[in-house]
Order: C-alpha cells, then sequence, then structure tokens
C-alpha cells in the first residue's frame, strides 16, 4: 500500500472512531439518566473518558489534515432503555461496538497511533465486560464474534441528525 493509501485508510479509521466516540457520549448520556445510582459514578467515568477520547481523536483527524466528523443531533439506539437493566445492555453494547471500531483503527494506525488505538480497544472491552459480566475471546473483531460491530450502538436518527 503506497504512503498516501495507508494515510487515506489511518484518516478513514480515524474519522469512523470519532464517530463512534460521538455515538458513545450521546448514549452515555442516556445510560447515566437510567442505570441505577450504585453504578451512576462508573457510568459517569465511561462517559468522561469517552467525551476526552472523542477529543483527542478530534486532534488526530485534524494533526492529519482532516475536518473531524461533527457528532449527529441525535442518535437511535439499539433498542429501548425504559429501565436500569436496559441501561447495563446498552452500557455494554457501546463498549462492544467500540471495541470493533477501535480494532479497525489498530489495523490502519501505526506507530504511536496503533498503540494509543490498541489501549482504547482494551479499555473498550474491560468496560464491556464490566458492563455486561461476560467476555468474549476476541474483543473487537466481528468476524469472532456473533454481533457484528460498528458505530457504538446508537445510529444517527433520521429525524434528528445533522449532516458533517
Amino acid at each position: 500500500m503506497s504512503d498516501d493509501a495507508a494515510e487515506k485508510a489511518e484518516l478513514t479509521a480515524l474519522q469512523a472512531a470519532l464517530a463512534a466516540e460521538h455515538a458513545a457520549v450521546y448514549g452515555y448520556g442516556v445510560v447515566g439518566g437510567r442505570i441505577a445510582e450504585a453504578r451512576r459514578a462508573e457510568a459517569r467515568a465511561a462517559w468522561n473518558a469517552h467525551r476526552a477520547g472523542r477529543d483527542a481523536l478530534a486532534r488526530e483527524v485534524r494533526d492529519l489534515g482532516g475536518r473531524p466528523v461533527a457528532a449527529d443531533a441525535a442518535y437511535a439506539l439499539p433498542f429501548p432503555v425504559p429501565d436500569a437493566a436496559a441501561a447495563l445492555r446498552l452500557a455494554a453494547q457501546l463498549e462492544q461496538r467500540l471495541a470493533g471500531v477501535y480494532a479497525d483503527l489498530v489495523r490502519a494506525a501505526t506507530g504511536a497511533r496503533r498503540g494509543a488505538a490498541a489501549g482504547a480497544l482494551r479499555e473498550a472491552a474491560v468496560r464491556a465486560v464490566r458492563w455486561s459480566g461476560r467476555s468474549v475471546a476476541f474483543p473487537g473483531l466481528a468476524e469472532r464474534a456473533a454481533e457484528g460491530t460498528g458505530s457504538a450502538g446508537a445510529t444517527p436518527s433520521a429525524a434528528a441528525s445533522v449532516s458533517p
């Protein structure tokens, strides 16, 4: 792969990770509103981690000469979240899907950026286990998991989204 093609692939993977972090920040807003009091601090810590990850990825995109993808105004959740049990499932799914996006970034990135992506993949996998109580053998690898991965569990709402 040429240097230009590799840089373009890396930028594409960074933008996908940024979009996934935007969705995770939104999703954790929902989780925080429904989660049981005993786990609210954990949800807040995850929300803050994803906000920091989002900001770092936006800087990385700019460093590569790209324009960071904007957050959508709203995201359609993968299922209704009426209670604390559903909030736990949503948090686990957000993290599982983020692991998939970060696995893609690990494949596309090089050097320090690859190391940072691997760290983010590990953190998402650990949070997914904490939320769900179970782990997968190959976190972030859709071809090894029963459930596909993608844009962090929340998809843009057709009625309330903003195009980047």
